[in-house]
């Protein structure tokens, strides 16, 4: 992605371009914890309470990350038909960076605060119910289609269109990221050829992916909001749906269990089975696929580290947390050949 920012600051030209002025706003609250786009709640006087969203001025990123509010988009439109209502409805879009006022994204805001900061107890009942809750709300995504008939992939198509092939789409996902890490000389516990072959050993089992479906891929508990007092909290809002692809169900399994295990996850798939009308069989097909999701995530948190320039101490300690992870789970893709 690659273009002139407009000089004038997004969020008033995107404001201005929905007819809102200055005394129709009752608060502009910048969110944090993202890493890529800009992000500000915005409050009207009328009680309506949106987030606004735009994408950053510079051009240093992963070759996925073209377009992200395309993806975004896409997740919400379709996620909007199968979510309920913690699910982000789209009030305004506009995808081209081009246009005058820059691309954005505005949506209605969800209830609630990370998950990670409320930290629910196992004690009070809140813990075991959410992750039920949780399951219930991704197996209903994972019943959404809608445009993913036409392929596989992200629907910004930074690797050009969608593939009619999981394996394909997947394919061209590692390759991209396995380029950035050349690109940008990023440290990987191993060469990226030795990586390169053993994603591709293990592709085969991609071919049991024959739907796309609605891949949200980010969803750690930063973009799971919490509402509700103590031992009747909910989820309010699932966010950030920028990372989203077309593709195999079982992807998301890794960001809901970022470094730990989700067959030991017992109410998540209680609540998923649920929606989706049957468990979850953990064949040995199904672990490699989740491995070869493991090493892709592992992959982009590690390549990132050097176009975000986070600094020395933070790729460190990026090193040391997500490495050891990275190495087991292409251990175990190469296991599943």
């Amino acid at each position: 992605m690659s273009y002139q920012a407009p000089a004038t600051p997004p969020l008033p030209r995107v404001l201005d371009a929905l007819g809102v002025g200055e005394r129709d706003i009752a608060a502009t609250v910048p969110l944090t914890g993202g890493t890529y786009n800009t992000v500000t709640r915005v409050t009207l006087a009328d009680g309506r309470d949106w987030v606004v969203k735009t994408p950053p001025p510079h051009t240093a990123a992963l070759r996925y990350e073209r377009d992200l509010l395309v993806n975004e988009v896409a997740f919400y439109t379709a996620a909007a038909r199968a979510g309920g209502p913690a699910i982000p409805r789209v009030v305004r879009s506009e995808t081209d960076p081009a246009a005058p006022t820059g691309a954005y994204l505005v949506m209605t805001a969800c209830p609630g605060r990370p998950w990670h900061e409320v930290a629910p107890t196992a004690d009070g009942g809140d813990e075991p119910r959410l992750r039920a809750e949780l399951g219930r709300i991704v197996g209903q995504l994972h019943g959404a289609t809608g445009a993913a008939t036409s392929g596989f992939g992200y629907p910004a198509e930074p690797f050009g269109p969608l593939a009619p092939t999981w394996r394909t789409a997947f394919t061209a996902m590692t390759e991209a990221v396995l380029a950035d890490a050349e690109t940008y000389r990023a440290r990987l516990p191993y060469p990226v050829g030795d990586i390169r072959a053993v994603l591709a050993g293990a592709a085969p089992v991609l071919e049991e992916v024959t739907r796309p479906a609605l891949v949200h891929f980010d969803l750690w508990p930063g973009n799971l909001l919490v509402t509700g007092e103590p031992g009747a909290r909910t989820i309010g809002g699932v966010v950030d749906g920028e990372r989203m692809f077309w593709g195999d169900p079982v992807a998301d399994f890794v960001s809901l269990a970022l470094f730990g295990d989700i067959e030991r996850d017992r109410d998540f798939l209680a609540g998923y089975a649920e929606a989706r009308r049957r468990d979850v069989e953990f064949t040995d097909a199904l672990r490699t696929r989740y491995a070869l999701y493991r090493s892709y995530l592992y992959l982009i948190m590690l390549v990132e580290t050097v176009p975000r320039a986070v600094g020395s101490e933070a790729a460190d300690g990026t090193w040391e947390l997500v490495a050891p992870h990275l190495a087991d789970a292409l251990d175990a893709a190469g296991k599943g050949c």
